[in-house]
């Protein structure tokens, strides 16, 4: 079953559960790079995940980490290094670190989940978007409550977002019927700024988030719910029959799977 709620911003519209590429999917180790947006979008997915941080010269760059440690040949933090040396650093050994400015233009019909990872990386996003007007889009989340609220407050209706982790916490309140205090104190400024959709775990610590009363209490404010990051067919196919509105994943060939064998893989 799926949600039949209003589409609150033209992101969002998508005909069924929306399927999501966690940092493009798990090709060879090449997170959040060109190569795995492109494996993405040959298989024919449309909504696309990465996360961005701000060069020290303030470029947008598509990557996870605050650091190149983890993943590419190259050692230091992105926000201490100008593009010219984050620029020559290659994930795997291969790959280089794309502008996010890059992905929007190469792939102009993908919808792209925006994890802000650092306060440095909010103004260039926004500059971004105002000047590729791409609101359209993106959805702008972040761990950050305060972030994701100076983002709307900054951008307001036109721009997508997602609940920050104060807002989630409202919401798992709320729905179990301790919606006493104001919507506005209880899920944070992001409910008064339009925030489209909650993006969570299917669990936190062992405890259950998604659940029918979740849902439930989402889908009465409006709000989509995309669930992180499944890469299991089984616990897909139980999500999306609890009526989860989309399920990001790093395991695309899977989910795309899931999704034909019922119909929803558009």
């Amino acid at each position: 079953m799926t949600s039949a709620i209003r589409i609150r911003h033209a992101y969002l519209d998508h005909p069924g559960p929306l399927p999501f590429a966690h940092r493009g999917g798990d090709a060879e180790g090449l997170e959040n790079t060109a190569a795995a947006f492109r494996r993405a979008v040959g298989l024919g997915y449309r909504y696309l995940e990465t996360d961005v941080h701000a060069t020290s010269d303030g470029r947008l760059v598509a990557f996870h980490d605050a650091t190149l440690d983890r993943v590419t040949d190259t050692r230091g933090a992105i926000g201490e290094l100008p593009w010219q040396a984050v620029r020559r650093a290659r994930v795997g050994g291969r790959e280089p670190l794309p502008l996010f400015e890059e992905l929007l233009e190469e792939f102009p019909e993908a919808r792209w989940n925006v994890d802000l990872k650092a306060e440095a990386a909010l103004p260039p996003l926004l500059d971004l978007l105002r000047r590729t007007r791409a609101w359209d889009r993106v959805c702008v989340g972040s761990f950050s409550e305060a972030r994701v609220a100076r983002a709307q407050r900054l951008a307001g209706r036109r721009m997508a977002s997602s609940l920050g982790t104060r807002g989630v916490a409202g919401l798992r309140l709320r729905s179990y019927g301790r919606g006493v205090l104001p919507l506005d104190r209880l899920l944070g400024a992001a409910v008064r700024r339009s925030a489209v959709c909650v993006q969570v775990p299917e669990k936190q610590s062992g405890l259950p988030v998604v659940d029918p009363l979740f849902l439930r209490a989402a889908h009465a404010l409006g709000m989509q719910v995309h669930v992180w990051t499944v890469n299991d067919a089984d616990r897909m196919t139980a999500l999306l029959d609890l009526g989860v509105d989309g399920i990001m994943t790093d395991h695309i060939e899977t989910l795309r799977t899931v999704l034909t064998e019922r119909g929803c893989w558009v």
